[in-house]
């Protein structure tokens, strides 16, 4: 446990057994429900095999890991049909946050299930308003949930890898200096954007790098019809292919969805005409719609949701 962060925090979580609790789900059932005031865990440096959930009464709660690397938070599982049903995908999350106002940074979750067994979800998260940074996401397919019509996301600085359609779901999720690795010719997107949201996933200043023997990925597939991408000023390695965006072998989509892009560079950000016809190149005075402040921001969150507010405002 570093020192001092028994002070500095409500709670203490270590593994060791020298904190206020030994396990992150134990800590998260032992806060209050629906806080007058922001409750701060801190996570000491050690590996947490456990599935954790916070809940939806778990509001405004700080996850603070004593580093990214070694702060890690695990779980084997996976989709299995036969168990739990066609939508056992949801099940097999080793992180899931449903509490509003959540924070976390400087901590790895991962889905150690491997890229042999299909859906593996690392993080779940369908509350809104929950800011990730400096935090890693490792799997192979469905890697990273964002979800909640309406609920928004934000991830500043992390890593997240996977091998196919490793960000999916329907929130409304900025992604901004975060390193996104495929680790297979796949689909890096799924999305599934509300036809009545104005945006979905926004890329923005990422690198897009993959493992060596990768060399055929699609940015994103609409996971439904109206799914909505845009990768901004990104970095893309040679591993994306030419035609960018892929239709799900579903060509009435393409009138419905949104991929979008600008002033990307590096040898994955080809010229316009060599992407499908349905994406966009968007203009300078259309990107700025993308800023975002336009996506996460609502004018209430400036009174009821302070937080949130300074952490997208700054």
């Amino acid at each position: 446990m570093a020192p001092g962060a028994r002070e500095e925090y409500d709670y203490v979580v270590d593994a060791d057994g020298s904190g206020d609790y030994e396990s992150l789900q134990a800590a998260i059932d032992g806060a209050k429900s629906f806080p007058r005031d922001r409750v701060s865990i801190f996570v000491a440096d050690g590996v947490y095999e456990e599935k954790v959930k916070v809940h939806a009464w778990n509001t405004e709660v700080d996850l603070v890991g004593e580093s990214v690397e070694n702060t890690i938070v695990t779980y084997d599982d996976h989709f299995d049909g036969i168990d739990r049903g066609r939508n056992s995908t949801f099940f097999t999350y080793t992180l899931k946050v449903c509490g509003n106002d959540f924070t976390a940074r400087n901590l790895t979750v991962r889905n150690t299930a491997g890229p042999d067994v299909g859906q593996a979800v690392a993080l779940h998260v369908e509350a809104d308003r929950a800011a990730f940074e400096n935090c890693r996401f490792l799997g192979d397919q469905d890697t990273v949930y964002v979800a909640g019509e309406g609920s928004r996301q934000y991830f500043d600085d992390c890593y997240l890898e996977g091998t196919t359609d490793f960000v999916f779901g329907g929130a409304t999720a900025v992604f901004e200096g975060c390193e996104i690795h495929s680790k297979a010719d796949s689909y890096i997107t799924a999305a599934s954007t509300p036809p009545r949201e104005p945006f979905g996933y926004v890329f923005d200043d990422c690198s897009l790098t993959a493992d060596p023997e990768v060399s055929e990925v699609y940015l994103g597939r609409p996971w439904r019809d109206h799914a909505h991408v845009a990768f901004l000023r990104s970095e893309l390695g040679d591993h994306v292919h030419p035609a960018g965006w892929h239709n799900w072998s579903r060509p009435d989509v393409e009138e419905t969805v949104t991929y979008a892009e600008y002033d990307n560079g590096g040898p994955g950000a080809v010229d316009a005409d060599e992407r499908v016809s349905w994406s966009e190149a968007l203009t300078p005075s259309e990107v700025a719609r993308y800023a975002r402040e336009n996506v996460l921001l609502r004018e209430a969150d400036r009174e009821y949701a302070p937080n949130w507010h300074r952490i997208v405002a700054e």
